[in-house]
Order: C-alpha cells, then sequence, then structure tokens
C-alpha cells in the first residue's frame, strides 16, 4: 500500500514539474498581451539618374523580451517589379527590447514624366507578435519629372522660304527656356478673362523636353486657385513687324481648356489693350476639338473692341492627335493666317480701318494654356488632368 501511495505521488509530482517547465520556457500570453506589428507608407520622389531606397518603417507597440520575427515581401501595383522596383523579400527580426526596424527597397531611376505609382511591402506569419497593419503602400512620385516623349506626326513646314530670310527662331532644343528668349508671367487674377488658373514658372507647368515645349496645366490647389498652368512671352525681348511666321504644335482639348498662341502689340504699356492691336494666330476652346480660330483684334474709333476673325475645321481627327502648323503672313496691308499653308483668315488694311491701324509696328509673342475662363467656361466632369500643349518651334521668316 505504501508502495502504491508512493507511486502516485511521484507520478503527480512528475506532471507538475512537466507543466511549469512548459510554462516557463515557452510563454503563449493571449494575443492581448503581444506586441502589435505596423508598417509605414512611404512616398518619394524618383529620381532620374540614380536609384533610390523607398524606406519602410516596421514597428512594436511593446518592447518583448523575445525575439520577435516577421516575413515580408513586395508586391507591384501600377508600379511594375523588375522595372520600377526590385522585388524583394525575407524575414525581418525584432532584437529583444527593440521597437523598430526597416526594409529598403530600391526604386529604378527613370526621368519619364507620367502618373505616379504604387507597390507595397507586404508583412505575414509574425512570431511572438500580432499584426495591426500588414499592408504599406509606397508611392512613386514620377509627375515631376522632365523627359516626356510625343509623337512626332503631324504637318511640317520648311526652314526656308525664296525671298525670305530666318531672322530669329527657337527649336527648343536646351534643356530650359533661355532667359534671353522669354518671359514667364505669374499670378492667377483671372488675367481679365476670369481664368480660373494660377501660371507659375515652375517645372512642374512649362519645360523642355525632347526638342519640345511643354506647358501643363494641372488640377490643383496653388495659392488662390484650384488649376496652374504656364504663360511665357517675348515681351522686351524679341518683337517682330511683317514677315512669316510658323509655330508647329499640338494641342490639348478637353472642356475648359484655352490654349493659344498670339501676339500683342509692343506699345501695350503706352496705349493699353486693345489699342495696341492683339493677333491671334491660334485659340482653340477645348469643347471644339477640330476647330481653330484665328483673329485680330484692335480698338476702333469709338472706343469699342475690334475683331475680325473666322474659323478652321479639321476634316479628320482633332487638334491633340498630330502636329499642326499654325502661320502668320503680314505685310504692311494685309494680314492671314493658315493653318498647314491653307489660309483661313484674309483681312487687308482696310478691313481693319475703323479707329487708329495698331499692325503697322512691332509685336511680341505670347504662348498659353488657360484654364476656366469666359470663353472656354470651367472644366467639368469629362476634363481630365493633365493637360499639355506641346510646341516644336516657332519661326520667324522677314523679306530679303
Amino acid at each position: 500500500m505504501k508502495l502504491r501511495w508512493l507511486f502516485l505521488w511521484m507520478s503527480c509530482g512528475l506532471q507538475m514539474v512537466y507543466s511549469c517547465s512548459k510554462s516557463s520556457n515557452n510563454p503563449a500570453p493571449s494575443d492581448g498581451n503581444q506586441p502589435a506589428i505596423t508598417v509605414s507608407d512611404v512616398t518619394l520622389a524618383r529620381q532620374p539618374a540614380q536609384n533610390i531606397s523607398f524606406r519602410f518603417y516596421i514597428g512594436l507597440s511593446a518592447a518583448s523580451t523575445q525575439e520577435i520575427t516577421v516575413n515580408y515581401h513586395t508586391e507591384a501595383g501600377t508600379a511594375v517589379a523588375g522595372k520600377d522596383f526590385i522585388p524583394d523579400s525575407g524575414t525581418l527580426h525584432f532584437a529583444p527590447g527593440s521597437t523598430q526596424a526597416y526594409v529598403d527597397i530600391t526604386v529604378i531611376a527613370d526621368s519619364l514624366r507620367q502618373p505616379n505609382q504604387t507597390f507595397y511591402l507586404v508583412l505575414s506569419h509574425p512570431q511572438h507578435a500580432t499584426l495591426a497593419k500588414n499592408k504599406a503602400t509606397a508611392t512613386i512620385l514620377n509627375q515631376d519629372l522632365l523627359y516626356l516623349p510625343t509623337s512626332d506626326s503631324g504637318y511640317t513646314s520648311p526652314l526656308s522660304y525664296p525671298g525670305y530670310q530666318l531672322v530669329w527662331h527657337d527649336e527648343f532644343d536646351e534643356t530650359s527656356l533661355s532667359d534671353n528668349d522669354w518671359n514667364y508671367e505669374i499670378g492667377g487674377n483671372g488675367w481679365g478673362n476670369q481664368e480660373l488658373e494660377y501660371y507659375t514658372s515652375r517645372p512642374q507647368n512649362v519645360f523642355l523636353s525632347n526638342g519640345k515645349l511643354i506647358i501643363e496645366a494641372r488640377n490643383e490647389s496653388y495659392g488662390n486657385n484650384a488649376y496652374t498652368s504656364a504663360r511665357i512671352t517675348t515681351q522686351g525681348k524679341h518683337a517682330f513687324q511683317y514677315g512669316r511666321i510658323d509655330i508647329r504644335a499640338k494641342l490639348p482639348v478637353a472642356q475648359g481648356l484655352w490654349p493659344a498662341l498670339w501676339m500683342l502689340g509692343s506699345n501695350i504699356k503706352q496705349v493699353g489693350w486693345p489699342q495696341c492691336g492683339e493677333i491671334d494666330i491660334m485659340e482653340l476652346i477645348g469643347k471644339n476639338p477640330r476647330q481653330v480660330v484665328g483673329s485680330f483684334h484692335w480698338k476702333k474709333a469709338d472706343g469699342s473692341e475690334g475683331t475680325f476673325n473666322n474659323v478652321y475645321n479639321l476634316t479628320q481627327g482633332d487638334f491633340s492627335q498630330a502636329f499642326h502648323v499654325f502661320s502668320l503672313l503680314w505685310s504692311a496691308d494685309s494680314l492671314q493666317i493658315w493653318v498647314d499653308d491653307i489660309p483661313y483668315v484674309k483681312a487687308s488694311r482696310q478691313d481693319l480701318s475703323d479707329g487708329p491701324y495698331p499692325f503697322d509696328q512691332p509685336f511680341f509673342f505670347i504662348f498659353n494654356v488657360a484654364v476656366g475662363g469666359n470663353w472656354p467656361g470651367p472644366p467639368d466632369a469629362t476634363t481630365t488632368f493633365p493637360q499639355r500643349m506641346f510646341v516644336d518651334y516657332v519661326r520667324v521668316f522677314q523679306k530679303n
């Protein structure tokens, strides 16, 4: 009997020791007592010439006396693995007492201006911790990069004409606009037309790429305006009287957009508008994607604005699909506006004679993309951004 009780006592004692040992060496607290793992989102601007690291910070809600591990892997979104970022996977270790670690993912250099892209870092299979947030978003900012190729298809014009010489031109083949040639007009005051954009000199809105001048309108808050764009001029630097002007451009077409290639009389600061005269070599109202307008404006004898204009309509396609050449042929007695060597506005001096005739003096260039205004109206739900005008060249020829 004593031996039996001794055996039972020893058996129970051994069972208690095993249980205590298991609890002591391998604690299994409830999830509520385990640290929670989170991972932070990352947003960085892509670099055009060198790869950069996107650093994802992974944190614990509290330190632990145990090593904590968690697996990670990258997952493509709009960014493509191997092209936009280098995919990676592995196991992250938190030493006892630590609460933060990180994973670096390489984003591959690219200079292409394109929509921003995303990819993800995904966490899984935590040991001795829980997952409070298991997925982080990496946003690659591409929209301010400066390489933006476009198809060069469309109409073109020659570099010379019989009886004329090329007196000034800009082929936009440099890396930026020359301060010797161009000014940036800045502001968001409506510009006399109730326009909605703020004009800037930022490379986000005006830049050169692949031999083209690009003016980009964006839907973004800037100052007190909901849109940004650019407006450049040659005022005080280049002005011309008579000759042939060719401007090769591809235009934005959408409700609320108003691209223009135009000129004002150099005496505008002395006499004001419209007495200085205005030559609109090209204006497009975005809701009419196949139509451009050419106009002459001046001050009539009664003080009102005089306008002489006409429209040109494409028979197929629209003005955003290919380049077209917008030309002004200007002499002492007449002005003509052409599209692709087809004249569609012809005005004689007599046609514009009601009031002081302003078209016998030098005029300077203005290139801009307006958003909204009295004429085009505001953008609507059909209007997407960004919208861009591409200018291949501007050339001024005068008679020998």
